[in-house]
Parts: structure tokens; C-alpha cells; sequence
């Protein structure tokens, strides 16, 4: 026999397509029966459950200083966070905001993986909100499999009715809580149902619906396939990152067993391919293939399978959160706690210290008084008595402390500059801003006898210098730490 003919030629398999031929460029979902499990890990994921929805629902609800605790009021321009009072001239803080999130982000999955999406991340947590729902009604795994298979009843009608309605009314007050962050939540709570605005109706019906599709029907369609950060996580893993894994070594080869059989002397490991694993899933993977871009780090699996290995009398940790590095090298806790301090998880923490102390001592020092000037473009300059020129700017003055403040204004840099027209002192309640009309006046030679001026070299007549830089000076009368200095010009005709 010649070396051609041992030759098995292997050619591509056909792609799938359905009855009619057509290719299908994407797997039909099979709907996901997650079974209900019990452990350590589903205990640390409900207490998040319970702390993120005590902070969501409850937010609203808080009364600071007489209003509403966090409101972002988007119509006013001002967001209320506890006792700090943002205006879209703090739109720093929000850009801190986003990098210190991004970079949290970054140090945990590093660290935990996923540890994020499987216990805290709002698609798992309302997905869990549902699905217990669900159990409640329709009963665990085998029951909502064998009430889906069945003809349509009156009581398949019921339970369906009654959990689609329970989940409609649990969307529907999400999206008011959600709104309610944007529009004082009291007010519109009494607004409801014929006193809402469109923009109000709208957002609570798309943010209602959002919560509805993606946690009634979507579920880990949106894992798979919408987020984002399962398509880019394995750019922030390295093989210190701690993951869920299968302990292939003890494991295999895996197989069905009596509980008294000895694992010795069956030469089997300790997976005795029960499937619980998958079952649990709310993706519906099956760890033991390796880690898969669809596992969301929730840990199922690992209660599941403590479970069965308790019933079997075997050790726990057959499927466990462990690295890469540990698996191969036998690392117990302690290395794998002591690899968690390598170069990149000290680069983010340092980031992380380094920003957030910059951004707490920015706030604490942060100076309540904001003041813009604004030149009249009608005239630049005129002659209000002979001799005297006369100046017109507007004030926008923002007091962002939630205290009322009375505030004095001032100029100078020009011999004899005065203020006129202008209530001595203004007065502006907490959290407002003001538009004040500001005339500054000066001798019509001030600009010659002033000598050298802050903006330039020597003054030598108007027709060499046709501006003054000034400084107009805005302070609190009960605080003089409460002051704001601005530079401005002062013009003179030619």
C-alpha cells in the first residue's frame, strides 16, 4: 500500500442552513432554564442584590438640607449630590468621575475577573430579580421546562399572566425611580398619572421597557452579544487574574458513580458529570471547556458543584475561583493572594490614590463662588459726563453654596476706578445664580496718569493704548475666604 492511499483527505463541513437553504450567519437561542442553587457565593450575590436596590429605590426618597439628597437636575443645570452642589462649570468632576470608574473597573477585573458582571452589574442583578419571580410562580427548572412544553390552560395562562404582570410592575416602578433622579421624585409621584410631562412619560416607559426586555426575555443574550466588556476582557486578564476554573487534573477522567464507590478503585476523578454545572448557568456554558468569554463570574457553578461533592463526600474546590498561574504551578491561597501585588494591579491602585486624594482635596477646598464677566458688544466705551468714561459689563454670579450669601463688588486697576449702579452688597439665596449689570467709571485721563498697567508697558496716550487690563473683585461679606478675582478690559475711544 502506497503512502497516498493511507491519506485521509478532510474537507470543511458544510455550513448550516435551514429548509429553505438559506445559511443561517447566526445560532438560534435555546432558551436557558437556570436551576436554583444555594451556597456561599449566591449569598454574597443577594446581599448585593438587596445593598444595590436599597440604593437605587432608596435614593430618591432622601431629604438633604430640605430637598431631595441626589437629584441631577438636567433643567436647571445644577446636580444635588448630598451636600455638594455641581454647575456645568464642574463638568471636571464628572471626567474624574469616569476615569476613576474606568480605572476601578480596570484593578477589579484584573484582580477578580468578572467579579463585577456576576454580582453587582444591573443586567445579572434584574436578570436574578426575575428569575426568582419566575421560581416563585412557575416553580424551579424541571417545572417552568415541563409548563412551557405544555398546551396552552387556564393555568398556564395564570402563572404566565401573573409573573409578566409582576415583572411589568416592578419595570414600570424602576423607570419612575429612574426618572425620579432627574425630577424632584416627590413632586412627580403626585403627578402621576395625568400631571406628567411627555419627556417624563416617555423615559419612565424606555427605561421600563429596557428593564422588562433585557431582564424578562433578553437575559444572557445581552451578556453574549450587547455588553461590550465581554468582548475586551481578556485584554485586562493575565494569569494571576483569579477566575472561575475546573480542576481538569482532579476531575477527569469524569463519569457517573455510586456514592460508596471508591474514586481509586473506579480510576475516575472527581467529576461525576452530574451536568449541575450547566444547569446553574446563566449562560449555559459548561466550565469544564475552559474559560469562555460568555462565563460571567457569578459562581454558580462553584455552589453547584460544592454541593454534589459534599453529597459524594468529596473535597470542595473541584470547580473553584483560582488563576491560571496556581493551576499550573499547585500555588495554594497565600501565592495566589501574594501574586494579586504585581506591577499592574500597584500601577492602578497608585492611579486610583493618586486621583481620588487629588479630587477630595479639589472639593474640600473648592471655592462656592463662581463669577463670569461679560463685556456690552453694543458699545465698548462712552462718555457718561464730560470728563468721566463709562464702561458696561454684566455679572453672572453663581453662589453654588446652599447657603444665602451677600457679596460686594469692586474694580480695580485704573486711579479712581469706581462701581455704579450696582446694589452694595448683592444678595443671592443658596444654589442660585444671578445676572447683574455692572458700569464701571473712570476720568477720561486715568489711562495717561496711570503710568506702567498690569496689561502692558508705559501708558502713552490713547492713541498708543486704546485699553486698561483691570480686576473686578466679587466677595462674600459673612466669609472672606468666599472670594473670586477676574480679569477684564477697560477701553477708552480714541
Amino acid at each position: 500500500m502506497s503512502t497516498t492511499d493511507r491519506i485521509i483527505p478532510i474537507e470543511p463541513a458544510p455550513p448550516a442552513s435551514d429548509a429553505s437553504g438559506d445559511v443561517g450567519l447566526f445560532e438560534i437561542r435555546q432558551k436557558i432554564y437556570p436551576r436554583a442553587v444555594s451556597g456561599r457565593f449566591a449569598q454574597w450575590r443577594w446581599a448585593m442584590i438587596v445593598a444595590t436596590q436599597l440604593i437605587f429605590y432608596g435614593g430618591p426618597w432622601l431629604v438633604w438640607n430640605d430637598r431631595q439628597a441626589v437629584l441631577l437636575d438636567i433643567a436647571a443645570r445644577k446636580f444635588y449630590i448630598f451636600g455638594l452642589v455641581f454647575w456645568p462649570q464642574d463638568v471636571i468632576y464628572l471626567t474624574v468621575l469616569l476615569i476613576l470608574s474606568a480605572l476601578t473597573l480596570f484593578l477589579v477585573t484584573a484582580i477578580a475577573g468578572r467579579v463585577w458582571c456576576g454580582f453587582a452589574c444591573p443586567q445579572t442583578v434584574y436578570t436574578e430579580i426575575f428569575l426568582w419571580i419566575e421560581r416563585k410562580i412557575e416553580g424551579d427548572r424541571p417545572a417552568r421546562m415541563r409548563l412551557d412544553g405544555a398546551p396552552v390552560s387556564a393555568e398556564k395562562i395564570g402563572k404566565k399572566g401573573a409573573k409578566h404582570g409582576l415583572w411589568m410592575a416592578l419595570s414600570l416602578w424602576t423607570g419612575i425611580t429612574f426618572v425620579g433622579y432627574f425630577t424632584p421624585f416627590r413632586p412627580l409621584l403626585a403627578a402621576i398619572p395625568g400631571g406628567l410631562s411627555g419627556t417624563e412619560i416617555l423615559w419612565i416607559l424606555f427605561y421600563g421597557l429596557a428593564t422588562y426586555g433585557n431582564a424578562g426575555w433578553m437575559r444572557e443574550q445581552v451578556c453574549k452579544y450587547m455588553c461590550p466588556y465581554a468582548r475586551f476582557q481578556s485584554v485586562m486578564f493575565d494569569r494571576d487574574t483569579l477566575v472561575i476554573t475546573y480542576d481538569g487534573a482532579r476531575g477527569e477522567p469524569r463519569g457517573p458513580r455510586s456514592r460508596k464507590a471508591e474514586v481509586t478503585a473506579s480510576g475516575l476523578g472527581h467529576c461525576v458529570d452530574c451536568s449541575i454545572c450547566v444547569q446553574v448557568c446563566p449562560t449555559g456554558i459548561d466550565i469544564r471547556k475552559g474559560l469562555q468569554y460568555e462565563c460571567i463570574g457569578c459562581a454558580a457553578c462553584i455552589d453547584g458543584c460544592n454541593q454534589v461533592m459534599d453529597k459524594m463526600g468529596y473535597p470542595q474546590g473541584l470547580i473553584r475561583y483560582a488563576t491560571q498561574e496556581a493551576l499550573a504551578r499547585g500555588y495554594g491561597a497565600k501565592n495566589v493572594v501574594k501574586r494579586m501585588f504585581r506591577v499592574r494591579t500597584l500601577v492602578y491602585v497608585a492611579l486610583l490614590g493618586g486621583i481620588t486624594t487629588a479630587a477630595a482635596v479639589s472639593l474640600a477646598l473648592k471655592n462656592p463662588l463662581k463669577v463670569d464677566v461679560i463685556r456690552d458688544r453694543g458699545v465698548l466705551a462712552r462718555e457718561a459726563a464730560p470728563g468721566i468714561i463709562e464702561n458696561v459689563y454684566r455679572l453672572q454670579i453663581m453662589n453654588t453654596d446652599e447657603r444665602p450669601h451677600r457679596f460686594t463688588i469692586s474694580a480695580s486697576g485704573l486711579p479712581g476706578l469706581k462701581v455704579v449702579g450696582v446694589d452694595d452688597p448683592v444678595t443671592l439665596a443658596g444654589a442660585t445664580a444671578r445676572l447683574v449689570p455692572l458700569r464701571l467709571q473712570v476720568a477720561a485721563d486715568a489711562n495717561e496718569a496711570g503710568g506702567a498697567k498690569p496689561g502692558g508697558g508705559p501708558a502713552s496716550g490713547r492713541s498708543a493704548r486704546a485699553s486698561d487690563k483691570i480686576e473686578i473683585t466679587v466677595q462674600a461679606t459673612d466669609d472672606p475666604n468666599i472670594v473670586r478675582r477676574e480679569p477684564s478690559s477697560f477701553f477708552f475711544p480714541h
